[in-house]
């Protein structure tokens, strides 16, 4: 059942256009890139329209289509984006997922053209949210290559990185899907920083272990799957009193010298 489930399409049309243009603003899609799509019910969900800006959509634009691939609404001007396709891979899996983004921000996306995944423990906001970030093998865009490469990650993860290509982020609403988006650019511009400054300091498997506890804790909802940590920091031993003694002395001597 989706969280959306007697919301007024209007309204979720809305919604939509509203995050459309967040994405936008911040950067993470330029010209016509990107989609959204929002679950209705157990059957239909909205999706955005291709080829055109995720700054400048009005209700009009957005589509209702079948989780099966069925066009609803008969529009002459808009269509749907041909990556709803990794869209509906998700909602096949996931029936707690009620939306699903895609968008190319920068560092995730360089991340992704490097091949490097973002599966380090460096943050503990990204932990508790994201988890390890895997990356999907490169498809061609508007075939069955992308969904199929996202098949194996989508039950263990709420955030995939897409080879050469971009990020997608789901969730039980339209804005979790969001905020897992920009947690995702955020860890992932973090990291570049750190990388260019020379060191990725990673969070003991100790110190993961207690965020992970405070997560079931709260009850926090999505999916994570474990993170890249370092070994437990052994406990710095105090310094003997006597030891403390015979070292305050030679200093004591060097200065008497």
């Amino acid at each position: 059942m989706s969280v959306y489930a007697g919301t007024g399409e209007w309204e979720l049309k809305k919604m939509i256009i509203e995050i459309g243009r967040r994405i936008w603003t911040r950067g993470y899609v330029a010209a016509n890139d990107g989609n959204i799509t929002v679950k209705i019910n157990d059957k239909e969900i909205l999706t955005t329209p291709t080829g055109i800006s995720k700054g400048f959509m009005t209700q009009d634009m957005i589509l209702k289509m079948t989780l099966d691939g069925d066009l609803i609404t008969k529009s002459p001007k808009y269509k749907p984006s041909s990556e709803v396709k990794m869209h509906l891979e998700v909602y096949r899996q996931r029936e707690d997922i009620g939306s699903v983004i895609h968008a190319h921000p920068p560092h995730c996306t360089g991340f992704a053209v490097a091949g490097i995944p973002l599966d380090q423990c460096v943050l503990p906001e990204a932990i508790l949210t994201i988890g390890a970030v895997p990356i999907a093998r490169y498809g061609t865009p508007s075939t069955r290559e992308i969904p199929d490469s996202i098949k194996p990650f989508v039950q263990n993860s709420d955030a995939i990185l897409l080879e050469n290509h971009g990020a997608l982020t789901f969730g039980a609403d339209l804005v979790s899907a969001y905020h897992r988006m920009e947690t995702l650019e955020h860890a992932a511009q973090i990291v570049f920083l750190a990388i260019q400054l020379g060191n990725v300091n990673l969070i003991p498997r100790d110190q993961v272990d207690k965020l992970m506890f405070l997560r079931d804790k709260y009850g926090m909802t999505g999916r994570v799957t474990a993170c890249v940590t370092r070994p437990p920091q052994p406990a710095k031993e105090e310094p003997s009193r006597d030891v403390v003694e015979q070292i305050t002395k030679k200093v004591m001597d060097r200065l008497k010298n």
